[in-house]
């Protein structure tokens, strides 16, 4: 199921049995050299919807017809090109668009596996960061959370009044490897 399928299901109540489509390309990017963009700014880079109503053009610039509309705020977003102050956006499912850099930012946020919806399993969110730690509360893959820290291997997280640690490998919105200091 799309990350569109599943914010609809969310915002409609309908439940969707989702397709597993595996984890995305932006996985694997940590291991390639990052460049800088025209802003200066490393690309790719995560960043994080500012508004619960975006638009996502096939171009960058107005003059673009909308291909979606993302509705939910937090939404972590891969910035893989940048033109003017548009940025070439990719979702948790693989989907590209021009997203004006207005309505975007720098708040990491990631979802847990979105590759492992709709399997009927839950991540545990643990209370330190190693396998054997306790667990402080059970995350459904594609859960949104916001990233309070990642030390390369784990990242501490927050979710809906629950926080604790990660394995960074079931975490899309930060690069494998990547450290992130809150």
């Amino acid at each position: 199921m799309s990350l569109r399928a599943a914010t609809i299901a969310l915002l409609t109540g309908i439940a969707l049995l989702p397709l597993d489509c595996g984890p995305s390309p932006a996985q694997g990017a940590i291991g390639q050299s990052a460049t800088l963009g025209p802003s200066g700014l490393p690309l790719p880079r995560f960043v994080s919807l500012k508004s619960g109503r975006v638009n996502s053009r096939i171009g960058p610039g107005v003059s673009y017809p909308v291909d979606w509309m993302y509705l939910k705020s937090g939404l972590p977003m891969e910035i893989i090109q940048e033109y003017d102050n548009w940025r070439r956006v990719r979702d948790a499912d693989g989907a590209e668009g021009w997203i004006n850099q207005s309505l975007l930012s720098g708040k990491r946020t990631a979802i847990a596996a979105p590759w492992q919806r709709g399997k009927e399993t839950t991540i545990d969110l643990l209370s330190e960061p190693r396998k054997d730690a306790s667990k402080t509360a059970a995350i459904e893959p594609g859960a949104v959370g916001v990233i309070k820290e990642c030390n390369g291997d784990w990242c501490r997280m927050a979710f809906a009044g629950h926080t604790g640690w990660l394995n960074q490998t079931l975490v899309w919105g930060a690069y494998p490897g990547e450290t992130i200091k809150d």
